[in-house]
């Protein structure tokens, strides 16, 4: 076996950030007399779902996804936070902005997440451990809030090592040493083997990471593709993707809104399904895009019912989606119980201009009541002007979407 010295430029090196409980700590951050204290965040006021937690809380077993009602049966002095998606937003985006002063190769994963490929950096700033201690400390000083870092030879065994010492903590893993130190690791600690796929390995004996390093590449390619070679080099420590400087288009825009249980008040969905298509046009609009086929849904007992719509032409008008919507109520709904709906422009993309003023499909006066409409609400807030319907609107906060970005037409709160 060849010997490295510790001061030898690794051939490849990645580091995972991973900020501790983000929107609790930012929470604790701003209000002192929360500190020490098991704090639950939720989307708005009346949210009763978990977004995230303090580790206070996560101590009583509280954790993401739960419901508030539960986590005080868990833990009787829990604390509710509303989101403040907007705060999170701009200090993710000044911890992302300070990471480039480290490396030029920085791939935002999430708002609380992000890569730096440092390999071409070592002759600048040294070890990769030293640069790993480098992102914490720019970390600290733009946002002032911990992080945990992991520093490896490839994506995944960053990621996998930054999750090994939490809050606060900073793991180095060198390349050659990946393999055998995932060699009896659960394959499940790996970003993206979930339960499916860990069942697949398990009905072929394969449990850890060394189990799947030692099956034929070819009984994880012919079941899932490209994904199994991809999970295969992953479990040796080989993850060959790169870290991604650009943001790709994004290949869906939606919303989506939970029903009080088991609503059947078809003017109550309406004006859910109203709400959530003027802000689908509103976003597609921002960021000048449009969109022609949409999947419009409704959740009920037996599953979704709906399904693909398609406008005429491409438009980011909210009341033409919304009319997808109500054709969808009157052709397939038959008075259900529900407890979910969906509005999601499927593949949008660049309208003409910018400002998508010419397209077919919408006529000039809509193009400029909207217009005014979201010239108004970007100075006054959002909905300040609206159809008159929404005045009787549902509470639907806003928050961040997991493609957030701090740059483009992800640098959005949905």
């Amino acid at each position: 076996m060849t010997m490295h010295d510790p001061l030898d430029c690794w051939p490849r090196a990645i580091i995972h950030v991973d900020m501790n409980a983000f929107f609790a700590s930012v929470e604790q951050r701003d209000f002192p007399e929360l500190r020490g204290k098991p704090v639950a965040v939720t989307n708005g006021v009346q949210g009763t779902t978990i977004i995230t937690c303090s580790y206070e809380a996560r101590a009583f077993g509280v954790h993401t996804g739960m419901r508030l009602k539960e986590a005080r049966t868990l833990c009787a002095d829990v604390i509710q936070r509303p989101a403040r998606p907007k705060v999170y937003a701009h200090i993710s985006t000044a911890i992302m902005t300070a990471l480039y002063d480290i490396s030029p190769d920085v791939e935002v994963y999430s708002v609380d997440e992000a890569f730096l490929d440092v390999t071409h950096c070592q002759s600048l700033h040294g070890t990769p451990e030293q640069m790993g201690r480098m992102v914490a400390d720019k970390v600290r000083a733009a946002s002032g809030l911990p992080c945990s870092v992991g520093v490896s030879g490839d994506k995944s065994t960053a990621k996998f090592a930054a999750n090994l010492v939490k809050p606060n903590g900073l793991s180095v893993i060198p390349p050659w040493e990946t393999r055998a130190r995932l060699e009896n690791e659960p394959a499940t600690v790996l970003s993206g083997v979930g339960e499916g796929i860990a069942a697949f390995l398990a009905a072929h004996g394969a449990h850890t990471c060394g189990d799947v390093a030692r099956l034929p590449v070819s009984v994880l390619a012919r079941r899932f593709g490209n994904l199994g070679r991809h999970i295969w080099l992953m479990c040796q420590g080989e993850d060959p993707d790169k870290v991604e400087t650009d943001v790709a288009a994004p290949k869906s825009l939606g919303h989506g809104k939970v029903a009080p249980p088991a609503t059947r008040d078809k003017d109550v969905l309406l004006t859910y399904f109203l709400h959530m298509s003027e802000k689908v046009g509103a976003r597609l609009r921002r960021h000048g895009l449009v969109a022609q086929r949409f999947f419009i849904g409704l959740r009920t007992a037996h599953g979704w019912i709906g399904g693909t719509f398609s406008l005429a032409n491409t438009d980011n008008d909210g009341h033409a989606i919304y009319q997808l919507c109500s054709d969808m109520m009157e052709n397939i709904w038959r008075a259900e119980p529900a407890f979910q709906m969906q509005v999601t422009a499927l593949t949008p993309q660049p309208g003409a201009g910018g400002q998508q003023d010419f397209f077919s499909g919408m006529h000039d006066r809509q193009q400029t009541l909207n217009r005014v409409m979201d010239q108004v609400n970007r100075r006054y807030g959002e909905f300040a002007l609206a159809p008159a319907r929404l005045l009787n609107r549902s509470t639907m906060p806003n928050v961040i979407a997991p493609s957030w970005k701090p740059v483009g037409h992800r640098q959005s709160i949905e």
